[in-house]
């Protein structure tokens, strides 16, 4: 199973961390922005999701079935997750519905940049605001350590304090917004 190390912050000024990124252009892959709709479903352990990856005029161009376990604390956390290619959308959707109940769902513009092994999130939530993720893609025959120190060295870079740290999903935010 994929593993990541993830750490989750509010984005409390936001052309401040774009600067941030923007220093570490030469060093990172290209921007490429994302709309995602997120359904999550009852899950009796993690968290499972449908994610639409939306065109510019917001129909489903593709969508992944999502289970990720992780725990809901702040700062560096190890997430292991599965994740497959949905063909049909709409039928998944309502066979999911109906097996599990909808738990709500997350609308966001994502925009992705790749630094290394690192996936770096800048999210627009609906309902939530800005917000940023780092994914350190582990390999094989790297520690929970070794992605801890990563994140940590990135949010360095990126002046992301602890104090910003959040836990927990965004569907978590938003069902207690």
């Amino acid at each position: 199973m994929p593993r990541n190390v993830e750490i989750k912050a509010k984005v409390v000024d936001l052309p401040v961390l774009m600067a941030h990124l923007k220093a570490l252009e030469g060093k990172t892959e290209a921007p490429v922005i994302l709309r995602q709709n997120d359904t999550f479903f009852k899950s009796f352990n993690g968290r499972l999701k449908l994610r639409e990856l939306l065109d510019a005029e917001g129909k489903c161009e593709r969508a992944e079935l999502i289970f990720y376990n992780r725990p809901d604390i702040d700062g560096p956390k190890i997430s292991d997750f599965v994740r497959t290619q949905v063909g049909d959308v709409e039928g998944t959707k309502a066979a999911l519905t109906a097996a599990l109940t909808v738990v709500g769902q997350v609308k966001k513009t994502r925009t992705l940049v790749m630094y290394g092994q690192t996936r770096i999130h800048i999210d627009e939530v609906e309902g939530l605001g800005n917000y940023m993720e780092l994914e350190v893609c582990l390999r094989d025959d790297q520690s929970l350590e070794d992605g801890e120190k990563i994140a940590t060295e990135i949010m360095t870079l990126l002046a992301i304090s602890a104090e910003a740290l959040v836990s927990g999903a965004y569907m978590d935010a938003l069902l207690t917004a």
